[in-house]
Parts: C-alpha cells; sequence; structure tokens
C-alpha cells in the first residue's frame, strides 16, 4: 500500500465535495489523491493531469474509465462517488480502499496458502465474473491491482478497460504488464475476456508460489516464455490446480470463462452461467475470516457432478481452516471493489461444500438442511438469511401493494404490474423460479412485522427510503415524482397552469399538499383514485396529483389518452425492503437491481405497463443506498 504523501503547493485543496488530505499516487493520466467528503467519507479522487485538461482525447479517455467503474457494480470495484468531467479541473471520486497489494502482500509475508489463497482465488474469480457480466474486460489483471482489504480482496485499476464492441472482443495494441500479459496481447490478436482469464491463472500462481509464473530478467525472455513455456502449477492444491492450468492454455478459446471458473472453485455444476446468487456465494466466502478448507486434504471426496471440485466432510465442532487470523477486525462495511456480494446458486445440481457455520451441503436432487442442536424434522428450518432461503428452498414470498394498476394488482390470483415483475426479476437472480414466488398484499402497517416474523422475505410496495422504518433498505429500484396527470390535449404544459381550476384530492394523499404548495388550486374531495380517475374523464376536474408512476398506471388502463405533466415536485426512491440487519440479501437485491437496469428489463417494464401514457419516466437507475 503505497505511503500517503503530502500535498504540493501546486495541489488543490478541494475537489468538489471533497477536501484533499494528501497524495495517493500519481500515473500516466493523472494524479490521485486521498479525500473526505463533508460526511467524514474517505475517497481516492483521480484528478485529470493540466496538460490534459484542454486535451478532447484525454477528457474521451477519462470519461470512459468513468463509464467503465460505472458499468460495474459497487461490489466489484471502488465504488464511484462523484464525478465532474466538464470543469477546469475534472476528476472521479470513488470509495477509498484500505490495504496493501496482493504484490506487497507476498514479498512482505511470503507465498499465500490454505484459506488465504482460497479466499483470493475465489474472490479474485468473483470480481473477474462480475467484471465481465458488465461487459468489461480488464486488461490489466495482476497482483498490484489486487487489493488485500480486511473483508478480502478487491480487484481495481479500470484504468485502461474498455467496453466490449458488439462483437464481444475488443483488437489492440498490447497494452498491460508483460509478466501477466496473454499471448494474444503480445501477438496483436483479439483481445477478450480470455486475456483476463490467462491473467487470474498468471495472478493466483504468484500468490501460489511466490514468483511471476512467466519472470525473467528481460522483457523479451518474459514475452517469449508467455508465447511458448507451460507453467508448473504441481504445488496448487486441487481444485485450484487444475482450474488455473486451464486458464493458462495459449489458445484463448481453450480457457474457461471466469463463470466457469467461479463455478468450478465453489463446487456447481457449469451448465450455466453464474447467477448473481453464485456471485454472492463467491463475495461472502471471500470475505470471510476464516473458511473451512475444502482444497486441503480432510478426506473430502470428488462429486460426479461437479468438475475437479471437492466435497469435503462437514468438519468436527469447532474444526476452522489451518489459519484463523485475528490481528485485525472485520470492518462491518464493504469496501467495494472486487467482490459481488450476493449468494449461493440458483438453478441446476449444487454439488456445493461446507465451508463453514452457514452454509450446507447441497447434493443433486437434494436440499439437505445443516444439523442444528435442538432441531426436529418437523420444526421450520432457520436461515441466515433471505438469499439462503432462497438458495435452499428456491421459494420467496414477496409482500406488495394491491389494487394499484399497472404497479401491483391481483386478478382472480393472479398478479400483474411493475412491481411485481421487478420482483420476479430479482427472485430470478436469487434462483427462485416464478412458480416459487407466493405475492401477498400487504398494508403499510403490516411490513415491518412481516418481515420479522418471516410470514414476508421482500416486501416491493412503492416503499419511500426513510432513515426511521424498521427495515433494511435495498435498491432503490426507482425514483418517482409527485406530479399531477391532466388529459392529454388540455392546454396545461405546467403546474402554474393550473391556477385556479380544479384539482381531485384523493382520500388522505399526501401529494394533495405538496401541488397546494406549488400552485393555487380548487379541491374536489374524492374516496379513492379510481374515483378521481372517473372525474378526471367526465371533465368534473382538470387535474389528479399523486406519484407519477401511480398515476400512469391509473391512467395506461383508461381508453382516452392521459398526460403526466413533468412537474416532478418531489423525488420518491422506492426501494425493496427486507429483515433489518439482513445486509446479505441487501446487497444481493441492490446488484439485481443494478443489472435489472443494465440489461435494459427496467425501460422494457416501463414501456410495457405505462406505455399508453404521455409520461417520461425515469430509466436511469438511481444511486444505491448503502446496505449498512
Amino acid at each position: 500500500m503505497p505511503e500517503l504523501g503530502p500535498l504540493g503547493r501546486g495541489d488543490p485543496r478541494q475537489l468538489g465535495p471533497f477536501r484533499l488530505t494528501g497524495r495517493i499516487g500519481e500515473g500516466g493520466q493523472g494524479v490521485v489523491y486521498l479525500g473526505e467528503s463533508d460526511a467524514g467519507e474517505s475517497a481516492a479522487v483521480k484528478l485529470l493531469h493540466v496538460k490534459f485538461s484542454g486535451d478532447l482525447t484525454a477528457r474521451s479517455r477519462f470519461a470512459r474509465e468513468l463509464k467503465a467503474a460505472e458499468r460495474v457494480a459497487s461490489f466489484c470495484t471502488a465504488r464511484v462517488i462523484a464525478a465532474d468531467l466538464d470543469g477546469d479541473t475534472p476528476y472521479i471520486a470513488s470509495e477509498y480502499i484500505e490495504g496493501p497489494s496482493l504484490r506487497e502482500t507476498v514479498e512482505a509475508t511470503g507465498p499465500l496458502s490454505g484459506s488465504k489463497l482460497e479466499r483470493l482465488a475465489v474472490g479474485t474469480a468473483t470480481a473477474l465474473t462480475a467484471i465481465h457480466h458488465a461487459g468489461i474486460v480488464h486488461r490489466d489483471f495482476k497482483p498490484d491491482n489486487v487489493l488485500m482489504a480486511a473483508d478480502g480482496p478487491r480487484v481495481v485499476d479500470f484504468g485502461i478497460a474498455r467496453i466490449l464492441d458488439s462483437t464481444g472482443t475488443i483488437t489492440s495494441r498490447a497494452v498491460g504488464t508483460p509478466a501477466y500479459m496473454a499471448p494474444e496481447q503480445i501477438s496483436g490478436g483479439e483481445v477478450g475476456p480470455p486475456a483476463d482469464v490467462f491473467a487470474w491463472g498468471s495472478t493466483v500462481a504468484f500468490a501460489a508460489t511466490g514468483s511471476a509464473p512467466f519472470g525473467g530478467n528481460s522483457i523479451a525472455v518474459v514475452l517469449n516464455r508467455v508465447l511458448n513455456h507451460e507453467v508448473d502449477v504441481s504445488g496448487l492444491p486441487e481444485p485450484l490446480r487444475g482450474v488455473v492450468r486451464s486458464c493458462l492454455h495459449k489458445s484463448p478459446g481453450a480457457r474457461p470463462s471466469a463463470d466457469q471458473i467461479l463455478l468450478r472453485l465453489l463446487g456447481h455444476a457449469e451448465a450455466v452461467g453464474a447467477s448473481t446468487a453464485v456471485l454472492s456465494q463467491g463475495a461472502e466466502l471471500a470475505g470471510r475470516e476464516t473458511i473451512a478448507s475444502a482444497w486441503t486434504g480432510r478426506g473430502g471426496t470428488r462429486d460426479a457432478g461437479s468438475a475437479g471440485s471437492v466435497v469435503p466432510p462437514a468438519p468436527e465442532a469447532g474444526a476452522l481452516a489451518e489459519e484463523a487470523p485475528s490481528r485485525r477486525p472485520r470492518r462491518g462495511r464493504w469496501l467495494a471493489a472486487a467482490v459481488a456480494v450476493m449468494v449461493l446458486a440458483g438453478g441446476g445440481a449444487l454439488a456445493a461444500r461446507q465451508w463453514g457455520p452457514g452454509l450446507a451441503s447441497v447434493s443433486p436432487g437434494a436440499t439437505r438442511q445443516a444439523s442444528t442442536p435442538g432441531r426436529t424434522p418437523d420444526t421450520p428450518p432457520a436461515f441466515s438469511s433471505v438469499v439462503d432461503k432462497a438458495a435452499r428452498t428456491h421459494k420467496l414470498t414477496i409482500a406488495m401493494r394491491n389494487l394499484v394498476p399497472g404497479i401491483a394488482l391481483s386478478d382472480g390470483g393472479e398478479w400483474h404490474g411493475f412491481e411485481v415483475e421487478v420482483g420476479a426479476y430479482i427472485a430470478k437472480q436469487l434462483g427462485v423460479p416464478r412458480s416459487g414466488i407466493t405475492y401477498q398484499a400487504s398494508s403499510m402497517t403490516e411490513r415491518v412485522s412481516l418481515l420479522n416474523s418471516g410470514a414476508a422475505d421482500l416486501v416491493i410496495a412503492t416503499y419511500p427510503i426513510n432513515d426511521n422504518n424498521q427495515v433494511t433498505f435495498a435498491g432503490p429500484y426507482y425514483t418517482a415524482h409527485v406530479d399531477v396527470l391532466v388529459r392529454d390535449g388540455d392546454p396545461y404544459t405546467k403546474v402554474a397552469d393550473l391556477e385556479g381550476r380544479k384539482m381531485c384530492s384523493p382520500g388522505s394523499s399526501m401529494s394533495t399538499g405538496i401541488v397546494q404548495d406549488a400552485v393555487k388550486v380548487r379541491l374536489v374531495v374524492a374516496d379513492t383514485y379510481a374515483d378521481c380517475m372517473n372525474m378526471l374523464r367526465a371533465g368534473k376536474v382538470d387535474a389528479v396529483p399523486g406519484d407519477d408512476l401511480l398515476l400512469a398506471g391509473f391512467a395506461n388502463r383508461e381508453s382516452i389518452r392521459y398526460k403526466v405533466l413533468g412537474a416532478r415536485l418531489t423525488d420518491e426512491r422506492y426501494a425493496v425492503a427486507v429483515k433489518k440487519g439482513d445486509s446479505r440479501t441487501c446487497k444481493t437485491v441492490r446488484a439485481a437491481i443494478a443489472q435489472m437496469y443494465e440489461d435494459g428489463t427496467v425501460k422494457t417494464l416501463l414501456e410495457k405497463y405505462f406505455g399508453k401514457v404521455g409520461f417520461d419516466p425515469e430509466t436511469t437507475r438511481p444511486a444505491p443506498v448503502s446496505c449498512g
């Protein structure tokens, strides 16, 4: 870990909301400073060199770096906190990760083995999988870009990462560090995800041996070895030995994908790609201070359902891996940087291993609960988190609002709507099919008790984020706004146009007062939104106030056209609620929401349920909140 240097005479003291306290380092593009926000959050603030400030190409490259960092979920790289690429001093601020690099660690204490090596392999494979899921090729994966944080390894530095083009590959000059470059990078071939896989294999081999696998006393020697020499991996434990050997194949097409690497290391079948839940399991295991070793020979047996994986017997009480480091207490929060935080896989045969307390071995075709003292076969199983339950049972109960067209509406037991689809998408990422979801209507007053009792696993019910509710919020999954609905064709283009007009006031809706603060209207009281829609259709009122998503949902089912005015009087961040303290589920759900925006699902759902209304919905993912 580089020592923090003092600020120089020409260094800025403030960038955006960050007070700069020292220099972390300097590279070809800019200087990286340690900054602190008003809230006390530390950040690594990268400032583009002054000599590039007027260079459009350099700014474009800087913007590409930002885009790459934003596309990878926050649990894989340092979360981007703030950025300004248009001002006189363009910068990117991301979470500051405290910890030495893998290279520094190995040089100081020697090669890794046992649980430390397992954590490194699983954590970095999890990171690489998440990076590739975002369509990113790292292009400079090496020991210097793996930071050994207190709660697990983190993969960093996307300075030369580039977004995949439509063919899924990138052709470019050889960039990277020679000892960890793939043969195709040297020979000028197509550089895509397999190059990262090769670099991952080289990095893990370095960690296990203490020497660069293709090291030499000159660049020419190094390049020749990368192209022509094989690496001796006989000293690595299985299944890591076989995985690393396959990653170092000279032909890109013969290497496994990052998904396959992670699935093999975790003992899962490789029939499908690594789901969000698998990434969560990888991050969970990589972040543990101790894990029951599955690679060091405890008499385990090979499972036919998973190539090369070892299914060890359950450890005796108190049995842990060889190493149980206690010198550094775990910090209560993730310093997002390399590892996706999700949980055990959904779908397919789970050839799982007993990594330690809380993760039961599951053989293909069975769901076996780990034995618990005092538990009888008739006792409902206890799960450490909702993601654990989803992985083992493939079932979830999701509490919803009801009678809200376009959002959540039960029709003869069949649920439809935007939030219903959001729930189904999240469930799928947890390994739960639609047939395993139970939707349950709930009122606002029931939500906390439903989660605390386990009667509901998630609440997706236009639930605004607040600091006073006794739940943990994941997301948000959408930002709504208080607005007004009018008939399409009426002469209203802004809120001020409704001055003196009639506006329906549905029940005890708080949106009425918010609109009244913006414009003076004449109120017409109604019991429900359905009554307000009847009045608007008949011309008895000129507008209906409310959450713009709700207004569009009611209007979308009408035979005449309506429009949401676009006033956007408030921001309402709607989140998924989970039982308070279940940060594991929170992180998994948050990642699923990120993927939902990334793959265009949100945009598709908004068009499906609100497309008939003159409505400009939010299609950009809201800034995520901390899982605490």
